[in-house]
């Protein structure tokens, strides 16, 4: 999927306000933590996760998801009347219908004439919304769109502790849910529009201003892996160590689709933004396509797993935080369960 003429205006995060430890997870957990033979500690050491963030009970994904986006808007300087498509990526949602989208559309008090829809793919819906805004700017259906994802682990996590907490809960239990103790809760939110509107807007709003160019992606979809993690509103099971390997296998196929497209090699990329689950997973990527280290924003010690809105989490804080230069080469690459891979690219 490439793209000639689609740019990123703005990418914007916002960090759920309340920081939970590891350690206050297993303060919750003690009693069967005790009884199963577990030791303290054990979160973090396997996982590499310190902290993780939540937001207040009363908001919900779609006020998480709002509060991005009114922020990426107001950075890009574009007119909201002008915005012809939001796309909500969230797993998390407020309802089952009506959607997410709609929900943040009015929010944001968008146009009637503002498509406003969910797109729903695990770990890679922002990316795939990405795509879909970018095929409709090519095609001359639109000018701007909106991608938004708004994210919040604090329902799943409490009925995971209630469910193990359980009297005849089992060390198997233990293990299938622990994958869930490692969500965290985000919002992020990213403006793209045709390349000549973007440089415009980036001009005006400051003297030297640039637009960022989004080329395309590659996808790799390996199904027969869908059993491997499964979630609800209330529990996500995960066999991790299968959801690893399997994982890693098809990014290999994805890698070797984007150094085709893209001409990508070991070296070539300036930045890794990748989708973060734990320290195991971020290792074993760098490790397997020979990334450097240094070229990564590692966010999962903080900020844990927050879903399709870990990718562009990461592109904002990298960008805010300086990381990023003119015509630098910025890899997007995330694993979703599915499973499914995307790997893209953009220009900064």
């Amino acid at each position: 999927m490439r793209f000639a003429n689609v740019s990123i205006c703005s990418v914007a995060h916002v960090d759920a306000p309340y920081r939970v430890s590891s350690t206050d997870l297993e303060n919750r957990l003690a009693a069967p933590m005790q009884r199963l033979g577990l030791p303290p500690g054990i979160l973090e050491t396997l996982t590499g996760i310190k902290a993780r963030r939540m937001w207040p009970a009363s908001v919900s994904p779609s006020d998480a998801a709002t509060l991005a986006a009114r922020r990426a808007i107001a950075e890009s300087g574009v007119d909201p009347e002008r915005i012809g498509v939001l796309i909500s990526t969230s797993v998390c949602r407020d309802f089952v219908e009506p959607s997410t989208a709609c929900l943040v559309h009015g929010k944001l008090g968008l146009p009637p004439t503002c498509l406003n829809f969910d797109v729903g793919n695990a770990c890679l819906g922002f990316i795939n919304g990405m795509d879909i805004i970018g095929n409709m700017i090519e095609r001359g259906q639109l000018d701007y769109g909106i991608v938004v994802d708004g994210e919040d682990s604090r329902y799943v996590i409490d009925k995971t502790i209630e469910r193990l907490s359980a009297p005849d809960s089992t060390r198997e239990d233990f293990w299938s849910n622990f994958a869930t103790l490692t969500l965290g809760g985000t919002a992020a939110a990213m403006v793209l529009a045709r390349t000549d509107l973007a440089q415009a807007l980036a001009e005006k709003r400051a003297e030297g201003g640039y637009s960022h160019q989004f080329l395309g992606s590659v996808i790799v979809a390996a199904t027969q892996h869908s059993g491997l993690c499964r979630g609800q509103v209330d529990r996500m099971e995960t066999d991790s160590a299968e959801l690893l390997t399997a994982g890693l296998r098809v990014a290999k196929e994805a890698w070797r689709a984007a150094q085709r497209e893209f001409g990508w090699t070991p070296g070539a990329l300036d930045e890794c933004v990748i989708h973060q689950v734990s320290r195991t997973h971020t290792d074993k990527f760098c490790e397997t396509f020979e990334l450097d280290p240094a070229k990564l924003l590692a966010t999962y010690p903080e900020f844990g797993n927050v879903g399709p809105a870990g990718v562009p989490m990461v592109l904002s804080k990298a960008a805010s935080s300086g990381r990023l230069g003119r015509g630098d080469r910025v890899g997007l690459m995330g694993i979703g369960s599915g499973l499914n891979c995307a790997m893209a690219e953009v220009v900064w």
